[in-house]
């Protein structure tokens, strides 16, 4: 299990991802699962997964290969002129993998399984997100849904909702997402620590604010725990129930 979460605001694009690809006693792995793309000037891409890690880093290596294969081997997620026609591209990269490793189809079998999170901005357009199902399909992120979540996403989600505010700064964000990170860090062994955090500014057309962080990060403790401390002391205030 894993959970990512793509973030919309007026200010740019915040996306965050934990690392844990197995759950147990003495089976924890740690792999990104968050994938950038960028020609400064032109465009960034960034790219989160949740499911099957052996289909998620197929598709990503794919979607790598043709950009860097030569022109007959097109097209390339670079080259793609708006970031609808990059979401149609990616998801067509995710299920034809999917069918591939899959010989009665992409829905027979969920160890197969996989879903993304594609954002970015392309010279041109306005920044973008989208959420891509196994099936290769997708949403876009807007007023009434400006972001998205995969993997682990319930113990993470009240917080999102109870306080997003399209004029957050991306630094705002960044304490919000770490507070529902929190959250379901501490209710699911699925999900763990490292957390990839990336920025993105609006119009900027390049990579911004890059930071992990892990168990020792010392900002990170501090939202944790003042978190927790938080919500006891704003349960204390809670009028006592009589009977």
């Amino acid at each position: 299990m894993t959970y990512c979460v793509g973030l919309m605001v007026e200010a740019g694009l915040v996306f965050m991802s934990d690392t844990r690809t197995n759950a147990g006693v003495d089976n924890i792995s740690v792999v990104s699962k968050m994938k950038t793309w960028e020609i400064p000037g032109d465009r960034f891409l960034c790219l989160l997964s949740a499911g099957n890690l052996a289909t998620t880093q197929a598709t990503v290596s794919l979607l790598d290969e043709r950009r860097l294969a030569p022109s007959e081997r097109e097209p390339s997620i670079l080259s793609q002129p708006s970031m609808f026609q990059t979401a149609k591209l990616v998801g067509e990269t995710l299920k034809e993998v999917i069918s591939e490793s899959t010989p009665t189809g992409p829905t027979a079998d969920g160890r197969f399984f996989a879903s993304l999170i594609l954002g970015g901005q392309i010279r041109g357009g306005r920044p973008r997100l989208f959420m891509i199902y196994p099936e290769g399909n997708f949403i876009e992120a807007g007023a009434d849904n400006p972001f998205f979540q995969i993997g682990e996403h319930k113990y993470g989600r009240p917080i999102i909702i109870r306080t997003y505010d399209p004029q957050m700064s991306l630094e705002e964000c960044a304490k919000l997402l770490l507070v529902s990170f929190d959250s379901t860090i501490k209710s699911n062994l699925s999900v763990g620590l490292p957390i990839d955090m990336q920025f993105y500014e609006t119009d900027s057309f390049e990579r911004g604010y890059r930071r992990r962080f892990d168990q020792n990060d010392e900002y990170y403790q501090t939202i944790s725990g003042g978190w927790s401390d938080a919500l006891k002391s704003a349960f204390d205030a809670l009028p006592a129930f009589e009977r």
